[in-house]
């Protein structure tokens, strides 16, 4: 029986969510092994002048605990 641990990661970036999660999952594993999955939980953007300046994810990370 696998024991897995879930944590929440909030990432940005100025190109897509997509990188923004991308972003998150590579920080995170610096520092934590084992990570099974990602789970976008939200997806908000900054505007400014009408353009959207940065694109933003709130993820849960998934990680076995070994």
């Amino acid at each position: 029986m696998a024991v897995l641990k879930v944590i929440e990661v909030l990432a940005n970036s100025d190109k897509s969510w997509e990188d923004a999660t991308k972003k998150a999952v590579g920080h995170t594993s610096k520092s934590v092994k084992n990570i099974r999955s990602v789970y976008v939980n939200e997806q908000s953007a900054s505007v400014d002048d009408g353009k959207i300046s940065e694109f933003r994810v709130n993820v849960k990370i998934t990680f076995e605990i070994k």
